[in-house]
């Protein structure tokens, strides 16, 4: 009985590294369609959204049966209800990568980032995937600290998603209100993708010590 429970808590976490291992090659490819006008790629993105989804409600009926049938206390109940929370972050992550392409399906056969902007866009797309793939290696490792590091990590797709307000702010901006919407709304995606990934490896450090990130104490050398 115990063997079978371990074997369903170890399937919960395996699916939230496929689920994350996928949204972050979602995005690669959807940034690759953006900027190269790729609609196969665009295409790709958007009809694999469904199985991120499939896979998040088949990993709450896992955790459910967990709950209802094991009755886990302590560690293995904060892995069930933690899980379930992170698998709500990777569905999101999915839609937003599905978000940038159809954006990118949208303006096809144009790229739908002007020139000025590639390199800004090029940088959040592959900060949004290294994110991610840094969220899998901490809900691998359970590295607490490894997990703190990924918020100052996320300062750079701030900073990034400031950039795009000031090219769209500047005087000498010519691409039109069509493309200004657009260049909004893939800053607005890579940023929320980043957030949950931060989010995610949060959810790591409360379950490795059972506590919240923002109650750890401060290490003042960091």
């Amino acid at each position: 009985m115990r063997a079978s429970y371990h074997k369903e808590l170890e399937a919960i976490s395996q699916a939230l590294i496929e689920m994350a291992n996928l949204v972050g090659s979602a995005m690669s490819r959807a940034t690759s369609a953006l900027l190269e006008a790729e609609l196969q790629q665009a295409e790709s993105v958007i009809s694999s959204s469904t199985r991120v989804e499939d896979m998040q409600r088949d990993l709450e009926e896992k955790a459910i049966a967990v709950l209802a049938c094991q009755q886990p206390v302590a560690t293995d109940l904060r892995i069930v209800v933690t899980s379930l929370r992170m698998s709500t972050d990777l569905e999101r992550c999915g839609v937003l990568a599905q978000h940038v392409a159809n954006v990118a399906r949208r303006r096809f056969p144009v790229p739908a980032i002007p020139q000025d902007l590639r390199r800004t866009i090029l940088e959040m797309g592959q900060l949004a995937q290294r994110l991610m793939a840094k969220a899998v290696e901490v809900l691998i490792s359970r590295d607490v600290e490894a997990a703190l590091q990924m918020e100052r990590d996320d300062d750079r797709m701030d900073e990034l998603h400031r950039t795009i307000f000031h090219h769209l702010m500047d005087e000498r901006w010519h691409h039109g209100v069509e493309t200004a919407v657009d260049v909004t709304l893939v800053g607005r995606y890579y940023e929320r993708f980043a957030d949950h990934a931060v989010s995610i490896a949060r959810r790591v450090v409360y379950l490795a010590t059972g506590e919240h990130a923002d109650d750890l104490p401060i290490d003042p050398s960091a």
